[in-house]
């Protein structure tokens, strides 16, 4: 029985989760390592355009692993056979690969789609799926699996109190003040069990307004490319209300000093992902993803205003 009276708790609205249906587990990667746990695949291939704690599940697992390139589409270049004990991992790259991701499910068996950073594209039916909460919204972990299997790993729940101090210091103290915890945080991340999502984290995602989150992603994603798009490398064909709320707006410039810069003004973009600079070689198409790709931000934080900033200074620093 639950004690009654006391102190109060912090206080969150009883609300629903975006994915109701789905397993709930601590972190993406785990979600991975699950998936290959229970489906025993032998060998798994993997972009090499991807962030290295995805090696992390492979290697507890010991499934062997081979890479694949992907094209300037960032589809993937698939010149190899993939045998019936094999499986072929696909990142939805940003939130803006779904139509990819749909006709890869038509095309290839053992199918396994990473939408990390897709968290608002919908898992396909019978395809193995997996998302990350953190990528998205304010939550210490989280993430959510659909398993094409009936069988189901015997896990313990995780606790995620001690993982909250970024989150609680970047409202009181400011962004730059939580990000030594961020980085723990992250730490403390690596090589955990795989464990049942906690029910601080299952409460947090309750309190989410999805529907929101998802309309000002779209609209500030057409927001950045309708002033962007000339400076783009790349050749958008997107139809959102089909890709649901990309993750952030990839900008590739031939301007690698300009990502230095936005952080200067303190507009923060992450970089995907420094190890593929130790892995490819630098007349790839990954290698100047890497290099070259500004991760700008467009989540339901922002409005006109903020992005206007970025259009800006990104122009003044084009067009000079």
């Amino acid at each position: 029985m639950k004690p009654i009276g006391g102190y109060f708790e912090l206080e969150l609205a009883a609300g629903n989760e975006y994915y109701t249906s789905l397993i709930r587990l601590n972190t993406g990667r785990n979600a991975l390592e699950y998936i290959l746990r229970v489906q025993k695949y032998s060998l798994i291939y993997i972009p090499f355009y991807t962030c290295d704690v995805l090696l992390e599940p492979i290697k507890k697992t010991g499934i062997n692993f081979k890479y694949y390139y992907i094209d300037e589409n960032l589809d993937p270049l698939i010149d190899f056979t993939i045998d019936s004990s094999h499986c072929f991992l696909y990142t939805n790259y940003f939130g803006i690969k779904q139509q990819t991701v749909k006709r890869l499910s038509k095309e290839l068996n053992n199918l396994i789609v990473d939408n990390c950073q897709a968290f608002f594209s919908p898992p396909l039916y019978g395809i193995d799926t997996f998302y990350s909460c953190r990528k998205f919204f304010g939550v210490p972990d989280g993430a959510y699996l659909q398993l094409n299997s009936e069988i189901k790993l015997d896990i313990e729940k995780d606790i995620s109190y001690n993982r909250c101090s970024h989150l609680l210091k970047r409202i009181d103290i400011g962004a730059e003040a939580g990000y030594v915890d961020f980085i723990e945080n992250n730490r403390r991340l690596e090589n955990n069990p795989i464990k049942l999502m906690s029910n601080l984290t299952r409460r947090l995602l309750s309190n989410i307004n999805y529907e929101l989150c998802r309309q000002k992603r779209n609209e500030n994603f057409y927001y950045l490319h309708q002033y962007l798009k000339k400076y783009n490398c790349f050749d958008f064909d997107l139809d959102l209300a089909a890709n649901d709320a990309p993750m952030i707006y990839p900008l590739l410039t031939t301007r690698p000093d300009l990502k230095k810069k936005l952080i200067e003004k303190k507009i923060f973009v992450a970089t995907y992902w420094p190890n593929v600079l130790n892995w490819i070689e630098s007349n790839r198409f990954e290698y100047c993803l890497t290099q070259n790709l500004i991760s700008l931000p467009v989540d339901h934080r922002y409005s006109s205003k903020e992005l206007q900033v970025i259009v800006d200074l990104i122009k003044a620093e084009i067009d000079g």
